[in-house]
């Protein structure tokens, strides 16, 4: 996550997933009393589990990336290893090969973007993007012994959320819209990745319909009536649309997001700027809920890897109505 302002840290230091039900019903309003459990859905894909989620944490945010600092060679070891995914998993290059190249940053520095072609004649022009940034700060100041922010939380946890998504639709072929999964690089430059990218796809005349942006959803949150929250919650109905087609309360409002002004913070910002299109970032990351936010703490030993599965599944139906409808569903508020 780009950084934020040095109250964050005077507010965690004032602070000290979800159970499955067997019953769908009616659920609380989003942003409802904090303590209340959501009504959940139990009819949901089990697509992804805890050891997937886990196998590609590990890599990420292993020592050996060193942090995934933009331009670096740790970095070289992500993106490589996340084109080797998406080719896998029948996801094509979006460009003539994954790797877009930043036009803004010193250090020669990649975007990693796929695409899946819509299964619709009409509706495989209109393209949803699903996002998250790769990279994070690299080497920073020693604290016992350990050097390496391995940025598990921030943001090898949304990154292993859209490869798992990128997974799912390229084995199964269920969306009638195309899919742009894009990783960036250079987010903690100052959304560096994103803003290159958006400025392009704007120039090239991209019908880019909505993005959905992940950022640091490696632990849940506590004491919500909901699974995840949205930045940018009230300029379009998103949520609304997402819990109707998750049939859970599954995305809700923090109020905290906005206090920080989160939604200007990561990588679906650029693309509101430059398209004025429903652009949200999806995350699980609550200031009260992780105490090692750009530190070398964020480590896999503290992730919470059936949480991010269990986000993922749920997400899944979500990505799916959104791309099947036959009219844009997401609209600006």
């Amino acid at each position: 996550m780009k950084p934020i302002v040095l109250l964050l840290f005077s507010f965690l230091l004032s602070q000290c997933g979800p159970t499955k039900s067997a019953q769908t019903a009616s659920v609380p309003a989003p942003g409802g009393p904090e303590g209340l459990k959501a009504k959940v859905n139990s009819d949901v894909p089990q697509f992804t589990d805890e050891k997937r989620i886990g196998d590609i944490m590990g890599f990420l945010a292993s020592d050996d990336l060193k942090g995934r600092d933009s331009g670096s060679e740790g970095i070289e070891k992500a993106a490589q290893y996340i084109e080797d995914f998406l080719q896998s998993h029948q996801v094509a290059p979006y460009y003539e090969s994954y790797r877009d190249t930043l036009s803004n940053y010193k250090r020669t520095s990649y975007n990693v973007l796929g695409v899946i072609e819509g299964t619709d004649p009409v509706l495989k022009n209109e393209y949803i993007l699903i996002g998250a940034h790769y990279d994070h700060i690299g080497i920073i100041k020693i604290e016992n012994g350990d050097g390496i922010a391995n940025g598990a939380n921030d943001n090898a946890s949304g990154t292993t959320s859209v490869m798992e998504l990128a997974r799912y639709f390229g084995t199964k072929r269920t969306n009638k819209r195309s899919l742009i999964f894009a990783l960036f690089s250079a987010e903690e430059k100052g959304l560096l990745g994103s803003k290159h990218m958006a400025k392009n796809m704007k120039e090239e005349g991209l019908n880019l319909y909505s993005v959905l942006n992940f950022e640091m959803t490696g632990v849940p949150l506590r004491g919500k009536d909901y699974l995840v929250y949205i930045t940018g919650y009230k300029k379009s109905n998103l949520a609304e649309v997402s819990n109707a087609y998750a049939k859970e309360n599954l995305v809700g409002y923090l109020p905290t997001a906005r206090e920080y002004n989160l939604f200007q913070r990561s990588d679906n910002y650029p693309f509101y700027q430059e398209f004025g299109i429903p652009s949200h970032t999806f995350c699980t990351f609550d200031f009260t809920n992780f105490m090692f936010y750009h530190r070398v703490g964020d480590e896999n030993e503290l992730m919470d890897f059936q949480h991010m599965a269990t986000l993922v599944n749920k997400l899944i139906p979500v990505v799916e109505g959104i791309s099947n409808a036959p009219t844009q569903v997401v609209k600006m508020n």
